[in-house]
């Protein structure tokens, strides 16, 4: 709940705990394990932001966020929990909310050029290896040279066969092209295919801005649902749009420094698949957004089971911290719950790790920033009952919001205008006219040579025919008056 220009999160008898506005960018992260209330208290911290004119963008892996857009329903436990926290002026209501689907079918497409994505986070989708990925990086360079827009991945399928034919001529100047390489990244686009990567990639190309761009009309922030229910069972697709998307916030917000509140809340749940899923260069990509996107108005919400599944140099980066129960089965239990205790300053009235141990579903231990910008003495606390709808929503609630928003006609049909696919064709048109009228030409050529040695041959076998007709009548004439000269000279 928004109150007094602070968050309220949670409650206990003594301590009510807030997360500040101002100090909403130092990020936070929330973990837990399976069915400790993780959920809610995302969903809560969601509701609060929009309250305070925050927009926020958070994924719906289990569908059960969409009713975020619907009143809330009372129940026995929102009342026992209300009356248990002697919550005033609590109510039950629906926030405004844009729906997004990567695939198009549960919310307004999210699309992007492959151009835009750029080889390296294609190459991870893919799964190349280096080689495959340097020539990859090859071909994005030879489209910018020769001004091929990549769009989507009929484009990427042209212009992979275009320099493949082409190799030799290109291995010069750009490096090694191989066709094992070229086939393989090609055997590979037909699996991104396959999982649905052709959706992603298209025009008009989402613009990051716009999940900050407006508030609703009574100033409150909007919530951004990514219907992610298809896209989680992708790991690898699914942890680089969320690099993607953290990529291009970072790159396309200007720098503000420390506002009264943020400009937008990320938060990323599953966190531990952006890590798991990530080759090194790319976590050292991330740790570099996590520690300067703050200074952009952004605060980034980690959401995974436990604090461990979160690099180290990302968790020092982490000012806001709710911790629900953790199990602790396994020695890699234990240094989670460790690990979970030492990021917390102690609280002289009860031992952390024994809490951590044994908290209800619901509780969570809690650390936010305070004023100074430093953590809180750790508190244990009843989380706040969501004042919207828990669980999903109707197709025909759903569609209406959809059809209803200001991005249905931005982004809801696809454009297909000229591009790598359409430019390569037509040079290869070109050039197949080209050789058909050089061949034609040749071939008149021919024609006409054959022509003139006909006609040589035929002039000179008339020649030939009159010489010899006449040399003939001549050798006979001249026979003759031999003949009667000799025949004369015998009777004399």
């Amino acid at each position: 709940m928004y109150i007094n220009n602070k968050i309220l999160i949670g409650k206990n008898e003594n301590t009510e705990s807030y997360i500040l506005p101002k100090m909403a960018n130092r990020h936070g992260i929330i973990t837990g394990a399976s069915g400790s209330g993780k959920t809610i208290t995302l969903k809560v911290m969601a509701e609060s932001f929009s309250d305070a004119s925050i927009p926020v963008f958070l994924v719906d892996v289990k569908g059960d966020l969409a009713g975020m857009c619907v009143n809330g329903e009372a129940n026995e436990n929102i009342e026992k929990r209300v009356n248990n926290l002697n919550l005033e002026n609590f109510e039950l209501k629906s926030y405004p909310t844009h729906f997004w689907d990567v695939y198009g079918e549960f919310g307004h497409p999210i699309r992007t050029t492959v151009s835009n994505i750029g080889s390296k986070l294609l190459s991870r989708m893919l799964n190349l290896t280096d080689a495959q990925e340097g020539v990859l990086t090859i071909v994005f360079k030879i489209a910018e040279d020769e001004n091929l827009e990549i769009v989507d991945l009929k484009d990427l399928r042209a212009i992979l066969n275009y320099v493949g034919d082409k190799r030799k001529e290109y291995t010069l100047k750009y490096g090694n092209i191989t066709l094992q390489s070229i086939g393989a990244i090609g055997r590979n686009l037909l699996s991104l295919e396959e999982e649905g990567g052709d959706y992603f990639f298209g025009k008009p190309e989402f613009n990051i801005k716009d999940f900050i761009k407006y508030n609703s009309t009574d100033g409150r922030g909007f919530i951004n649902i990514l219907h992610a229910a298809t896209l989680f069972k992708k790991p690898t697709l699914y942890a680089t749009f969320l690099l993607w998307l953290l990529d291009s916030l970072y790159n396309e917000m200007p720098e503000v420094g420390d506002l009264d509140k943020p400009k937008l809340i990320f938060f990323i749940d599953e966190a531990h698949l952006l890590f798991s899923e990530m080759p090194d260069h790319m976590i050292k990509n991330i740790i570099s957004i996590v520690k300067l996107i703050r200074s952009k108005g952004i605060g980034l919400y980690f959401v995974s089971q436990s604090p461990s599944d979160i690099p180290d140099e990302i968790l020092s980066q982490l000012g806001n911290r709710v911790q629900h129960v953790l199990r602790y089965y396994t020695k890699s239990d234990q240094k989670a719950i460790k690990a979970a205790c030492d990021s917390f300053r102690e609280n002289p009235l009860f031992n952390t790790e024994e809490a951590i141990k044994s908290l209800e579903t619901g509780e969570a231990l809690v650390s936010f920033q305070t004023e100074t910008g430093e953590p809180s003495i750790v508190e244990k606390v009843t989380i706040l009952p969501p004042q919207s709808k828990m669980g999903t929503i109707d197709d025909e609630t759903r569609n209406s919001i959809i059809k209803n928003d200001m991005f249905y006609q931005k982004y809801e049909n696809k454009i297909d205008n000229e591009s790598a696919f359409e430019k390569i064709n037509d040079n290869k048109l070109m050039e197949e006219k080209v050789i058909k009228e050089e061949t034609r030409v040749l071939k008149k050529d021919s024609d006409e040579v054959k022509i003139t040695k006909n006609t040589t041959k035929k002039k000179k076998s008339s020649i030939e025919k009159a010489t010899t007709k006449v040399t003939n009548s001549a050798l006979n004439t001249l026979g003759r008056k031999i003949g009667n000269s000799i025949f004369k000279g015998l009777f004399k």
